[in-house]
C-alpha cells in the first residue's frame, strides 16, 4: 500500500524535550572514536570558547531516533509499514555546535514523498532548537518503503 502523500508538509513537534548532559556527549564520542578533548574535557572546551563540552557533528544522530517517536513515522495515517523500511540517508546542517547543558527540542516535517522504481522515499526534516529557541541544527533523514509504490501503468 503506498504511503500517504496528503502528508507532505506537516508537521510534528517533539512532546518532550532532551536535556544533553557531559556522559551523553562522552559516551558518543567514544562509541564513534572522536577524541577531541573539546567532547570530554570542560576547559579544554572553553579553552575553544565553548561554554561547557562539545558533541561530535553526528550526535543528533541519537535524538533524531528519540524525535521520530513523535514524528510522522509514528502517524499511522502515513501508512507507513516500519518491516518494509530501510534507511536511506541522513545529512546534518549544524547551526552551532550542541553543548552540554543544552535542552533540544524539535519540530519534525514530512518534507517529500516520492517514488524510485517499485520503492517510496519518504524524506523528513527536524528543526532542532534550545530552550531559548535559538537553532541548533537542521536534520534530513530519508527511509526507503521497498516494494510500496504503486505499480506504473504501461
Amino acid at each position: 500500500m503506498p504511503v500517504n502523500r496528503d502528508l507532505v508538509g506537516r508537521q510534528y513537534p517533539s512532546s518532550a524535550t532532551f536535556e544533553v548532559g557531559r556522559e551523553h556527549i562522552r559516551g558518543f564520542a567514544e562509541a564513534v572514536g572522536d577524541r577531541s578533548p573539546a567532547c570530554t574535557d570542560p576547559e579544554a572546551a572553553r579553552a575553544l570558547g565553548h561554554p561547557d563540552v562539545i558533541a561530535p557533528p553526528t550526535f543528533l544522530t541519537v535524538l533524531n531516533f528519540r524525535f521520530e517517536s513523535d514524528g510522522p513515522i509514528a502517524d499511522p495515517a502515513l501508512g507507513l509499514d516500519y518491516a518494509l523500511v530501510v534507511h536511506g540517508e541522513q545529512s546534518f546542517e549544524l547551526h552551532r555546535p550542541v553543548r552540554a547543558g543544552d535542552v533540544l527540542s524539535s519540530v519534525q516535517s514530512v518534507a517529500d514523498i516520492k517514488d524510485v522504481g517499485r520503492n517510496e522515499l519518504v524524506t523528513t526534516v527536524t528543526e532542532v532548537v534550545a530552550a531559548d529557541g535559538e537553532r541548533v541544527a537542521t536534520l534530513r533523514s530519508t527511509l526507503v518503503s521497498r516494494g510500496t509504490a504503486a505499480p506504473r501503468k504501461a
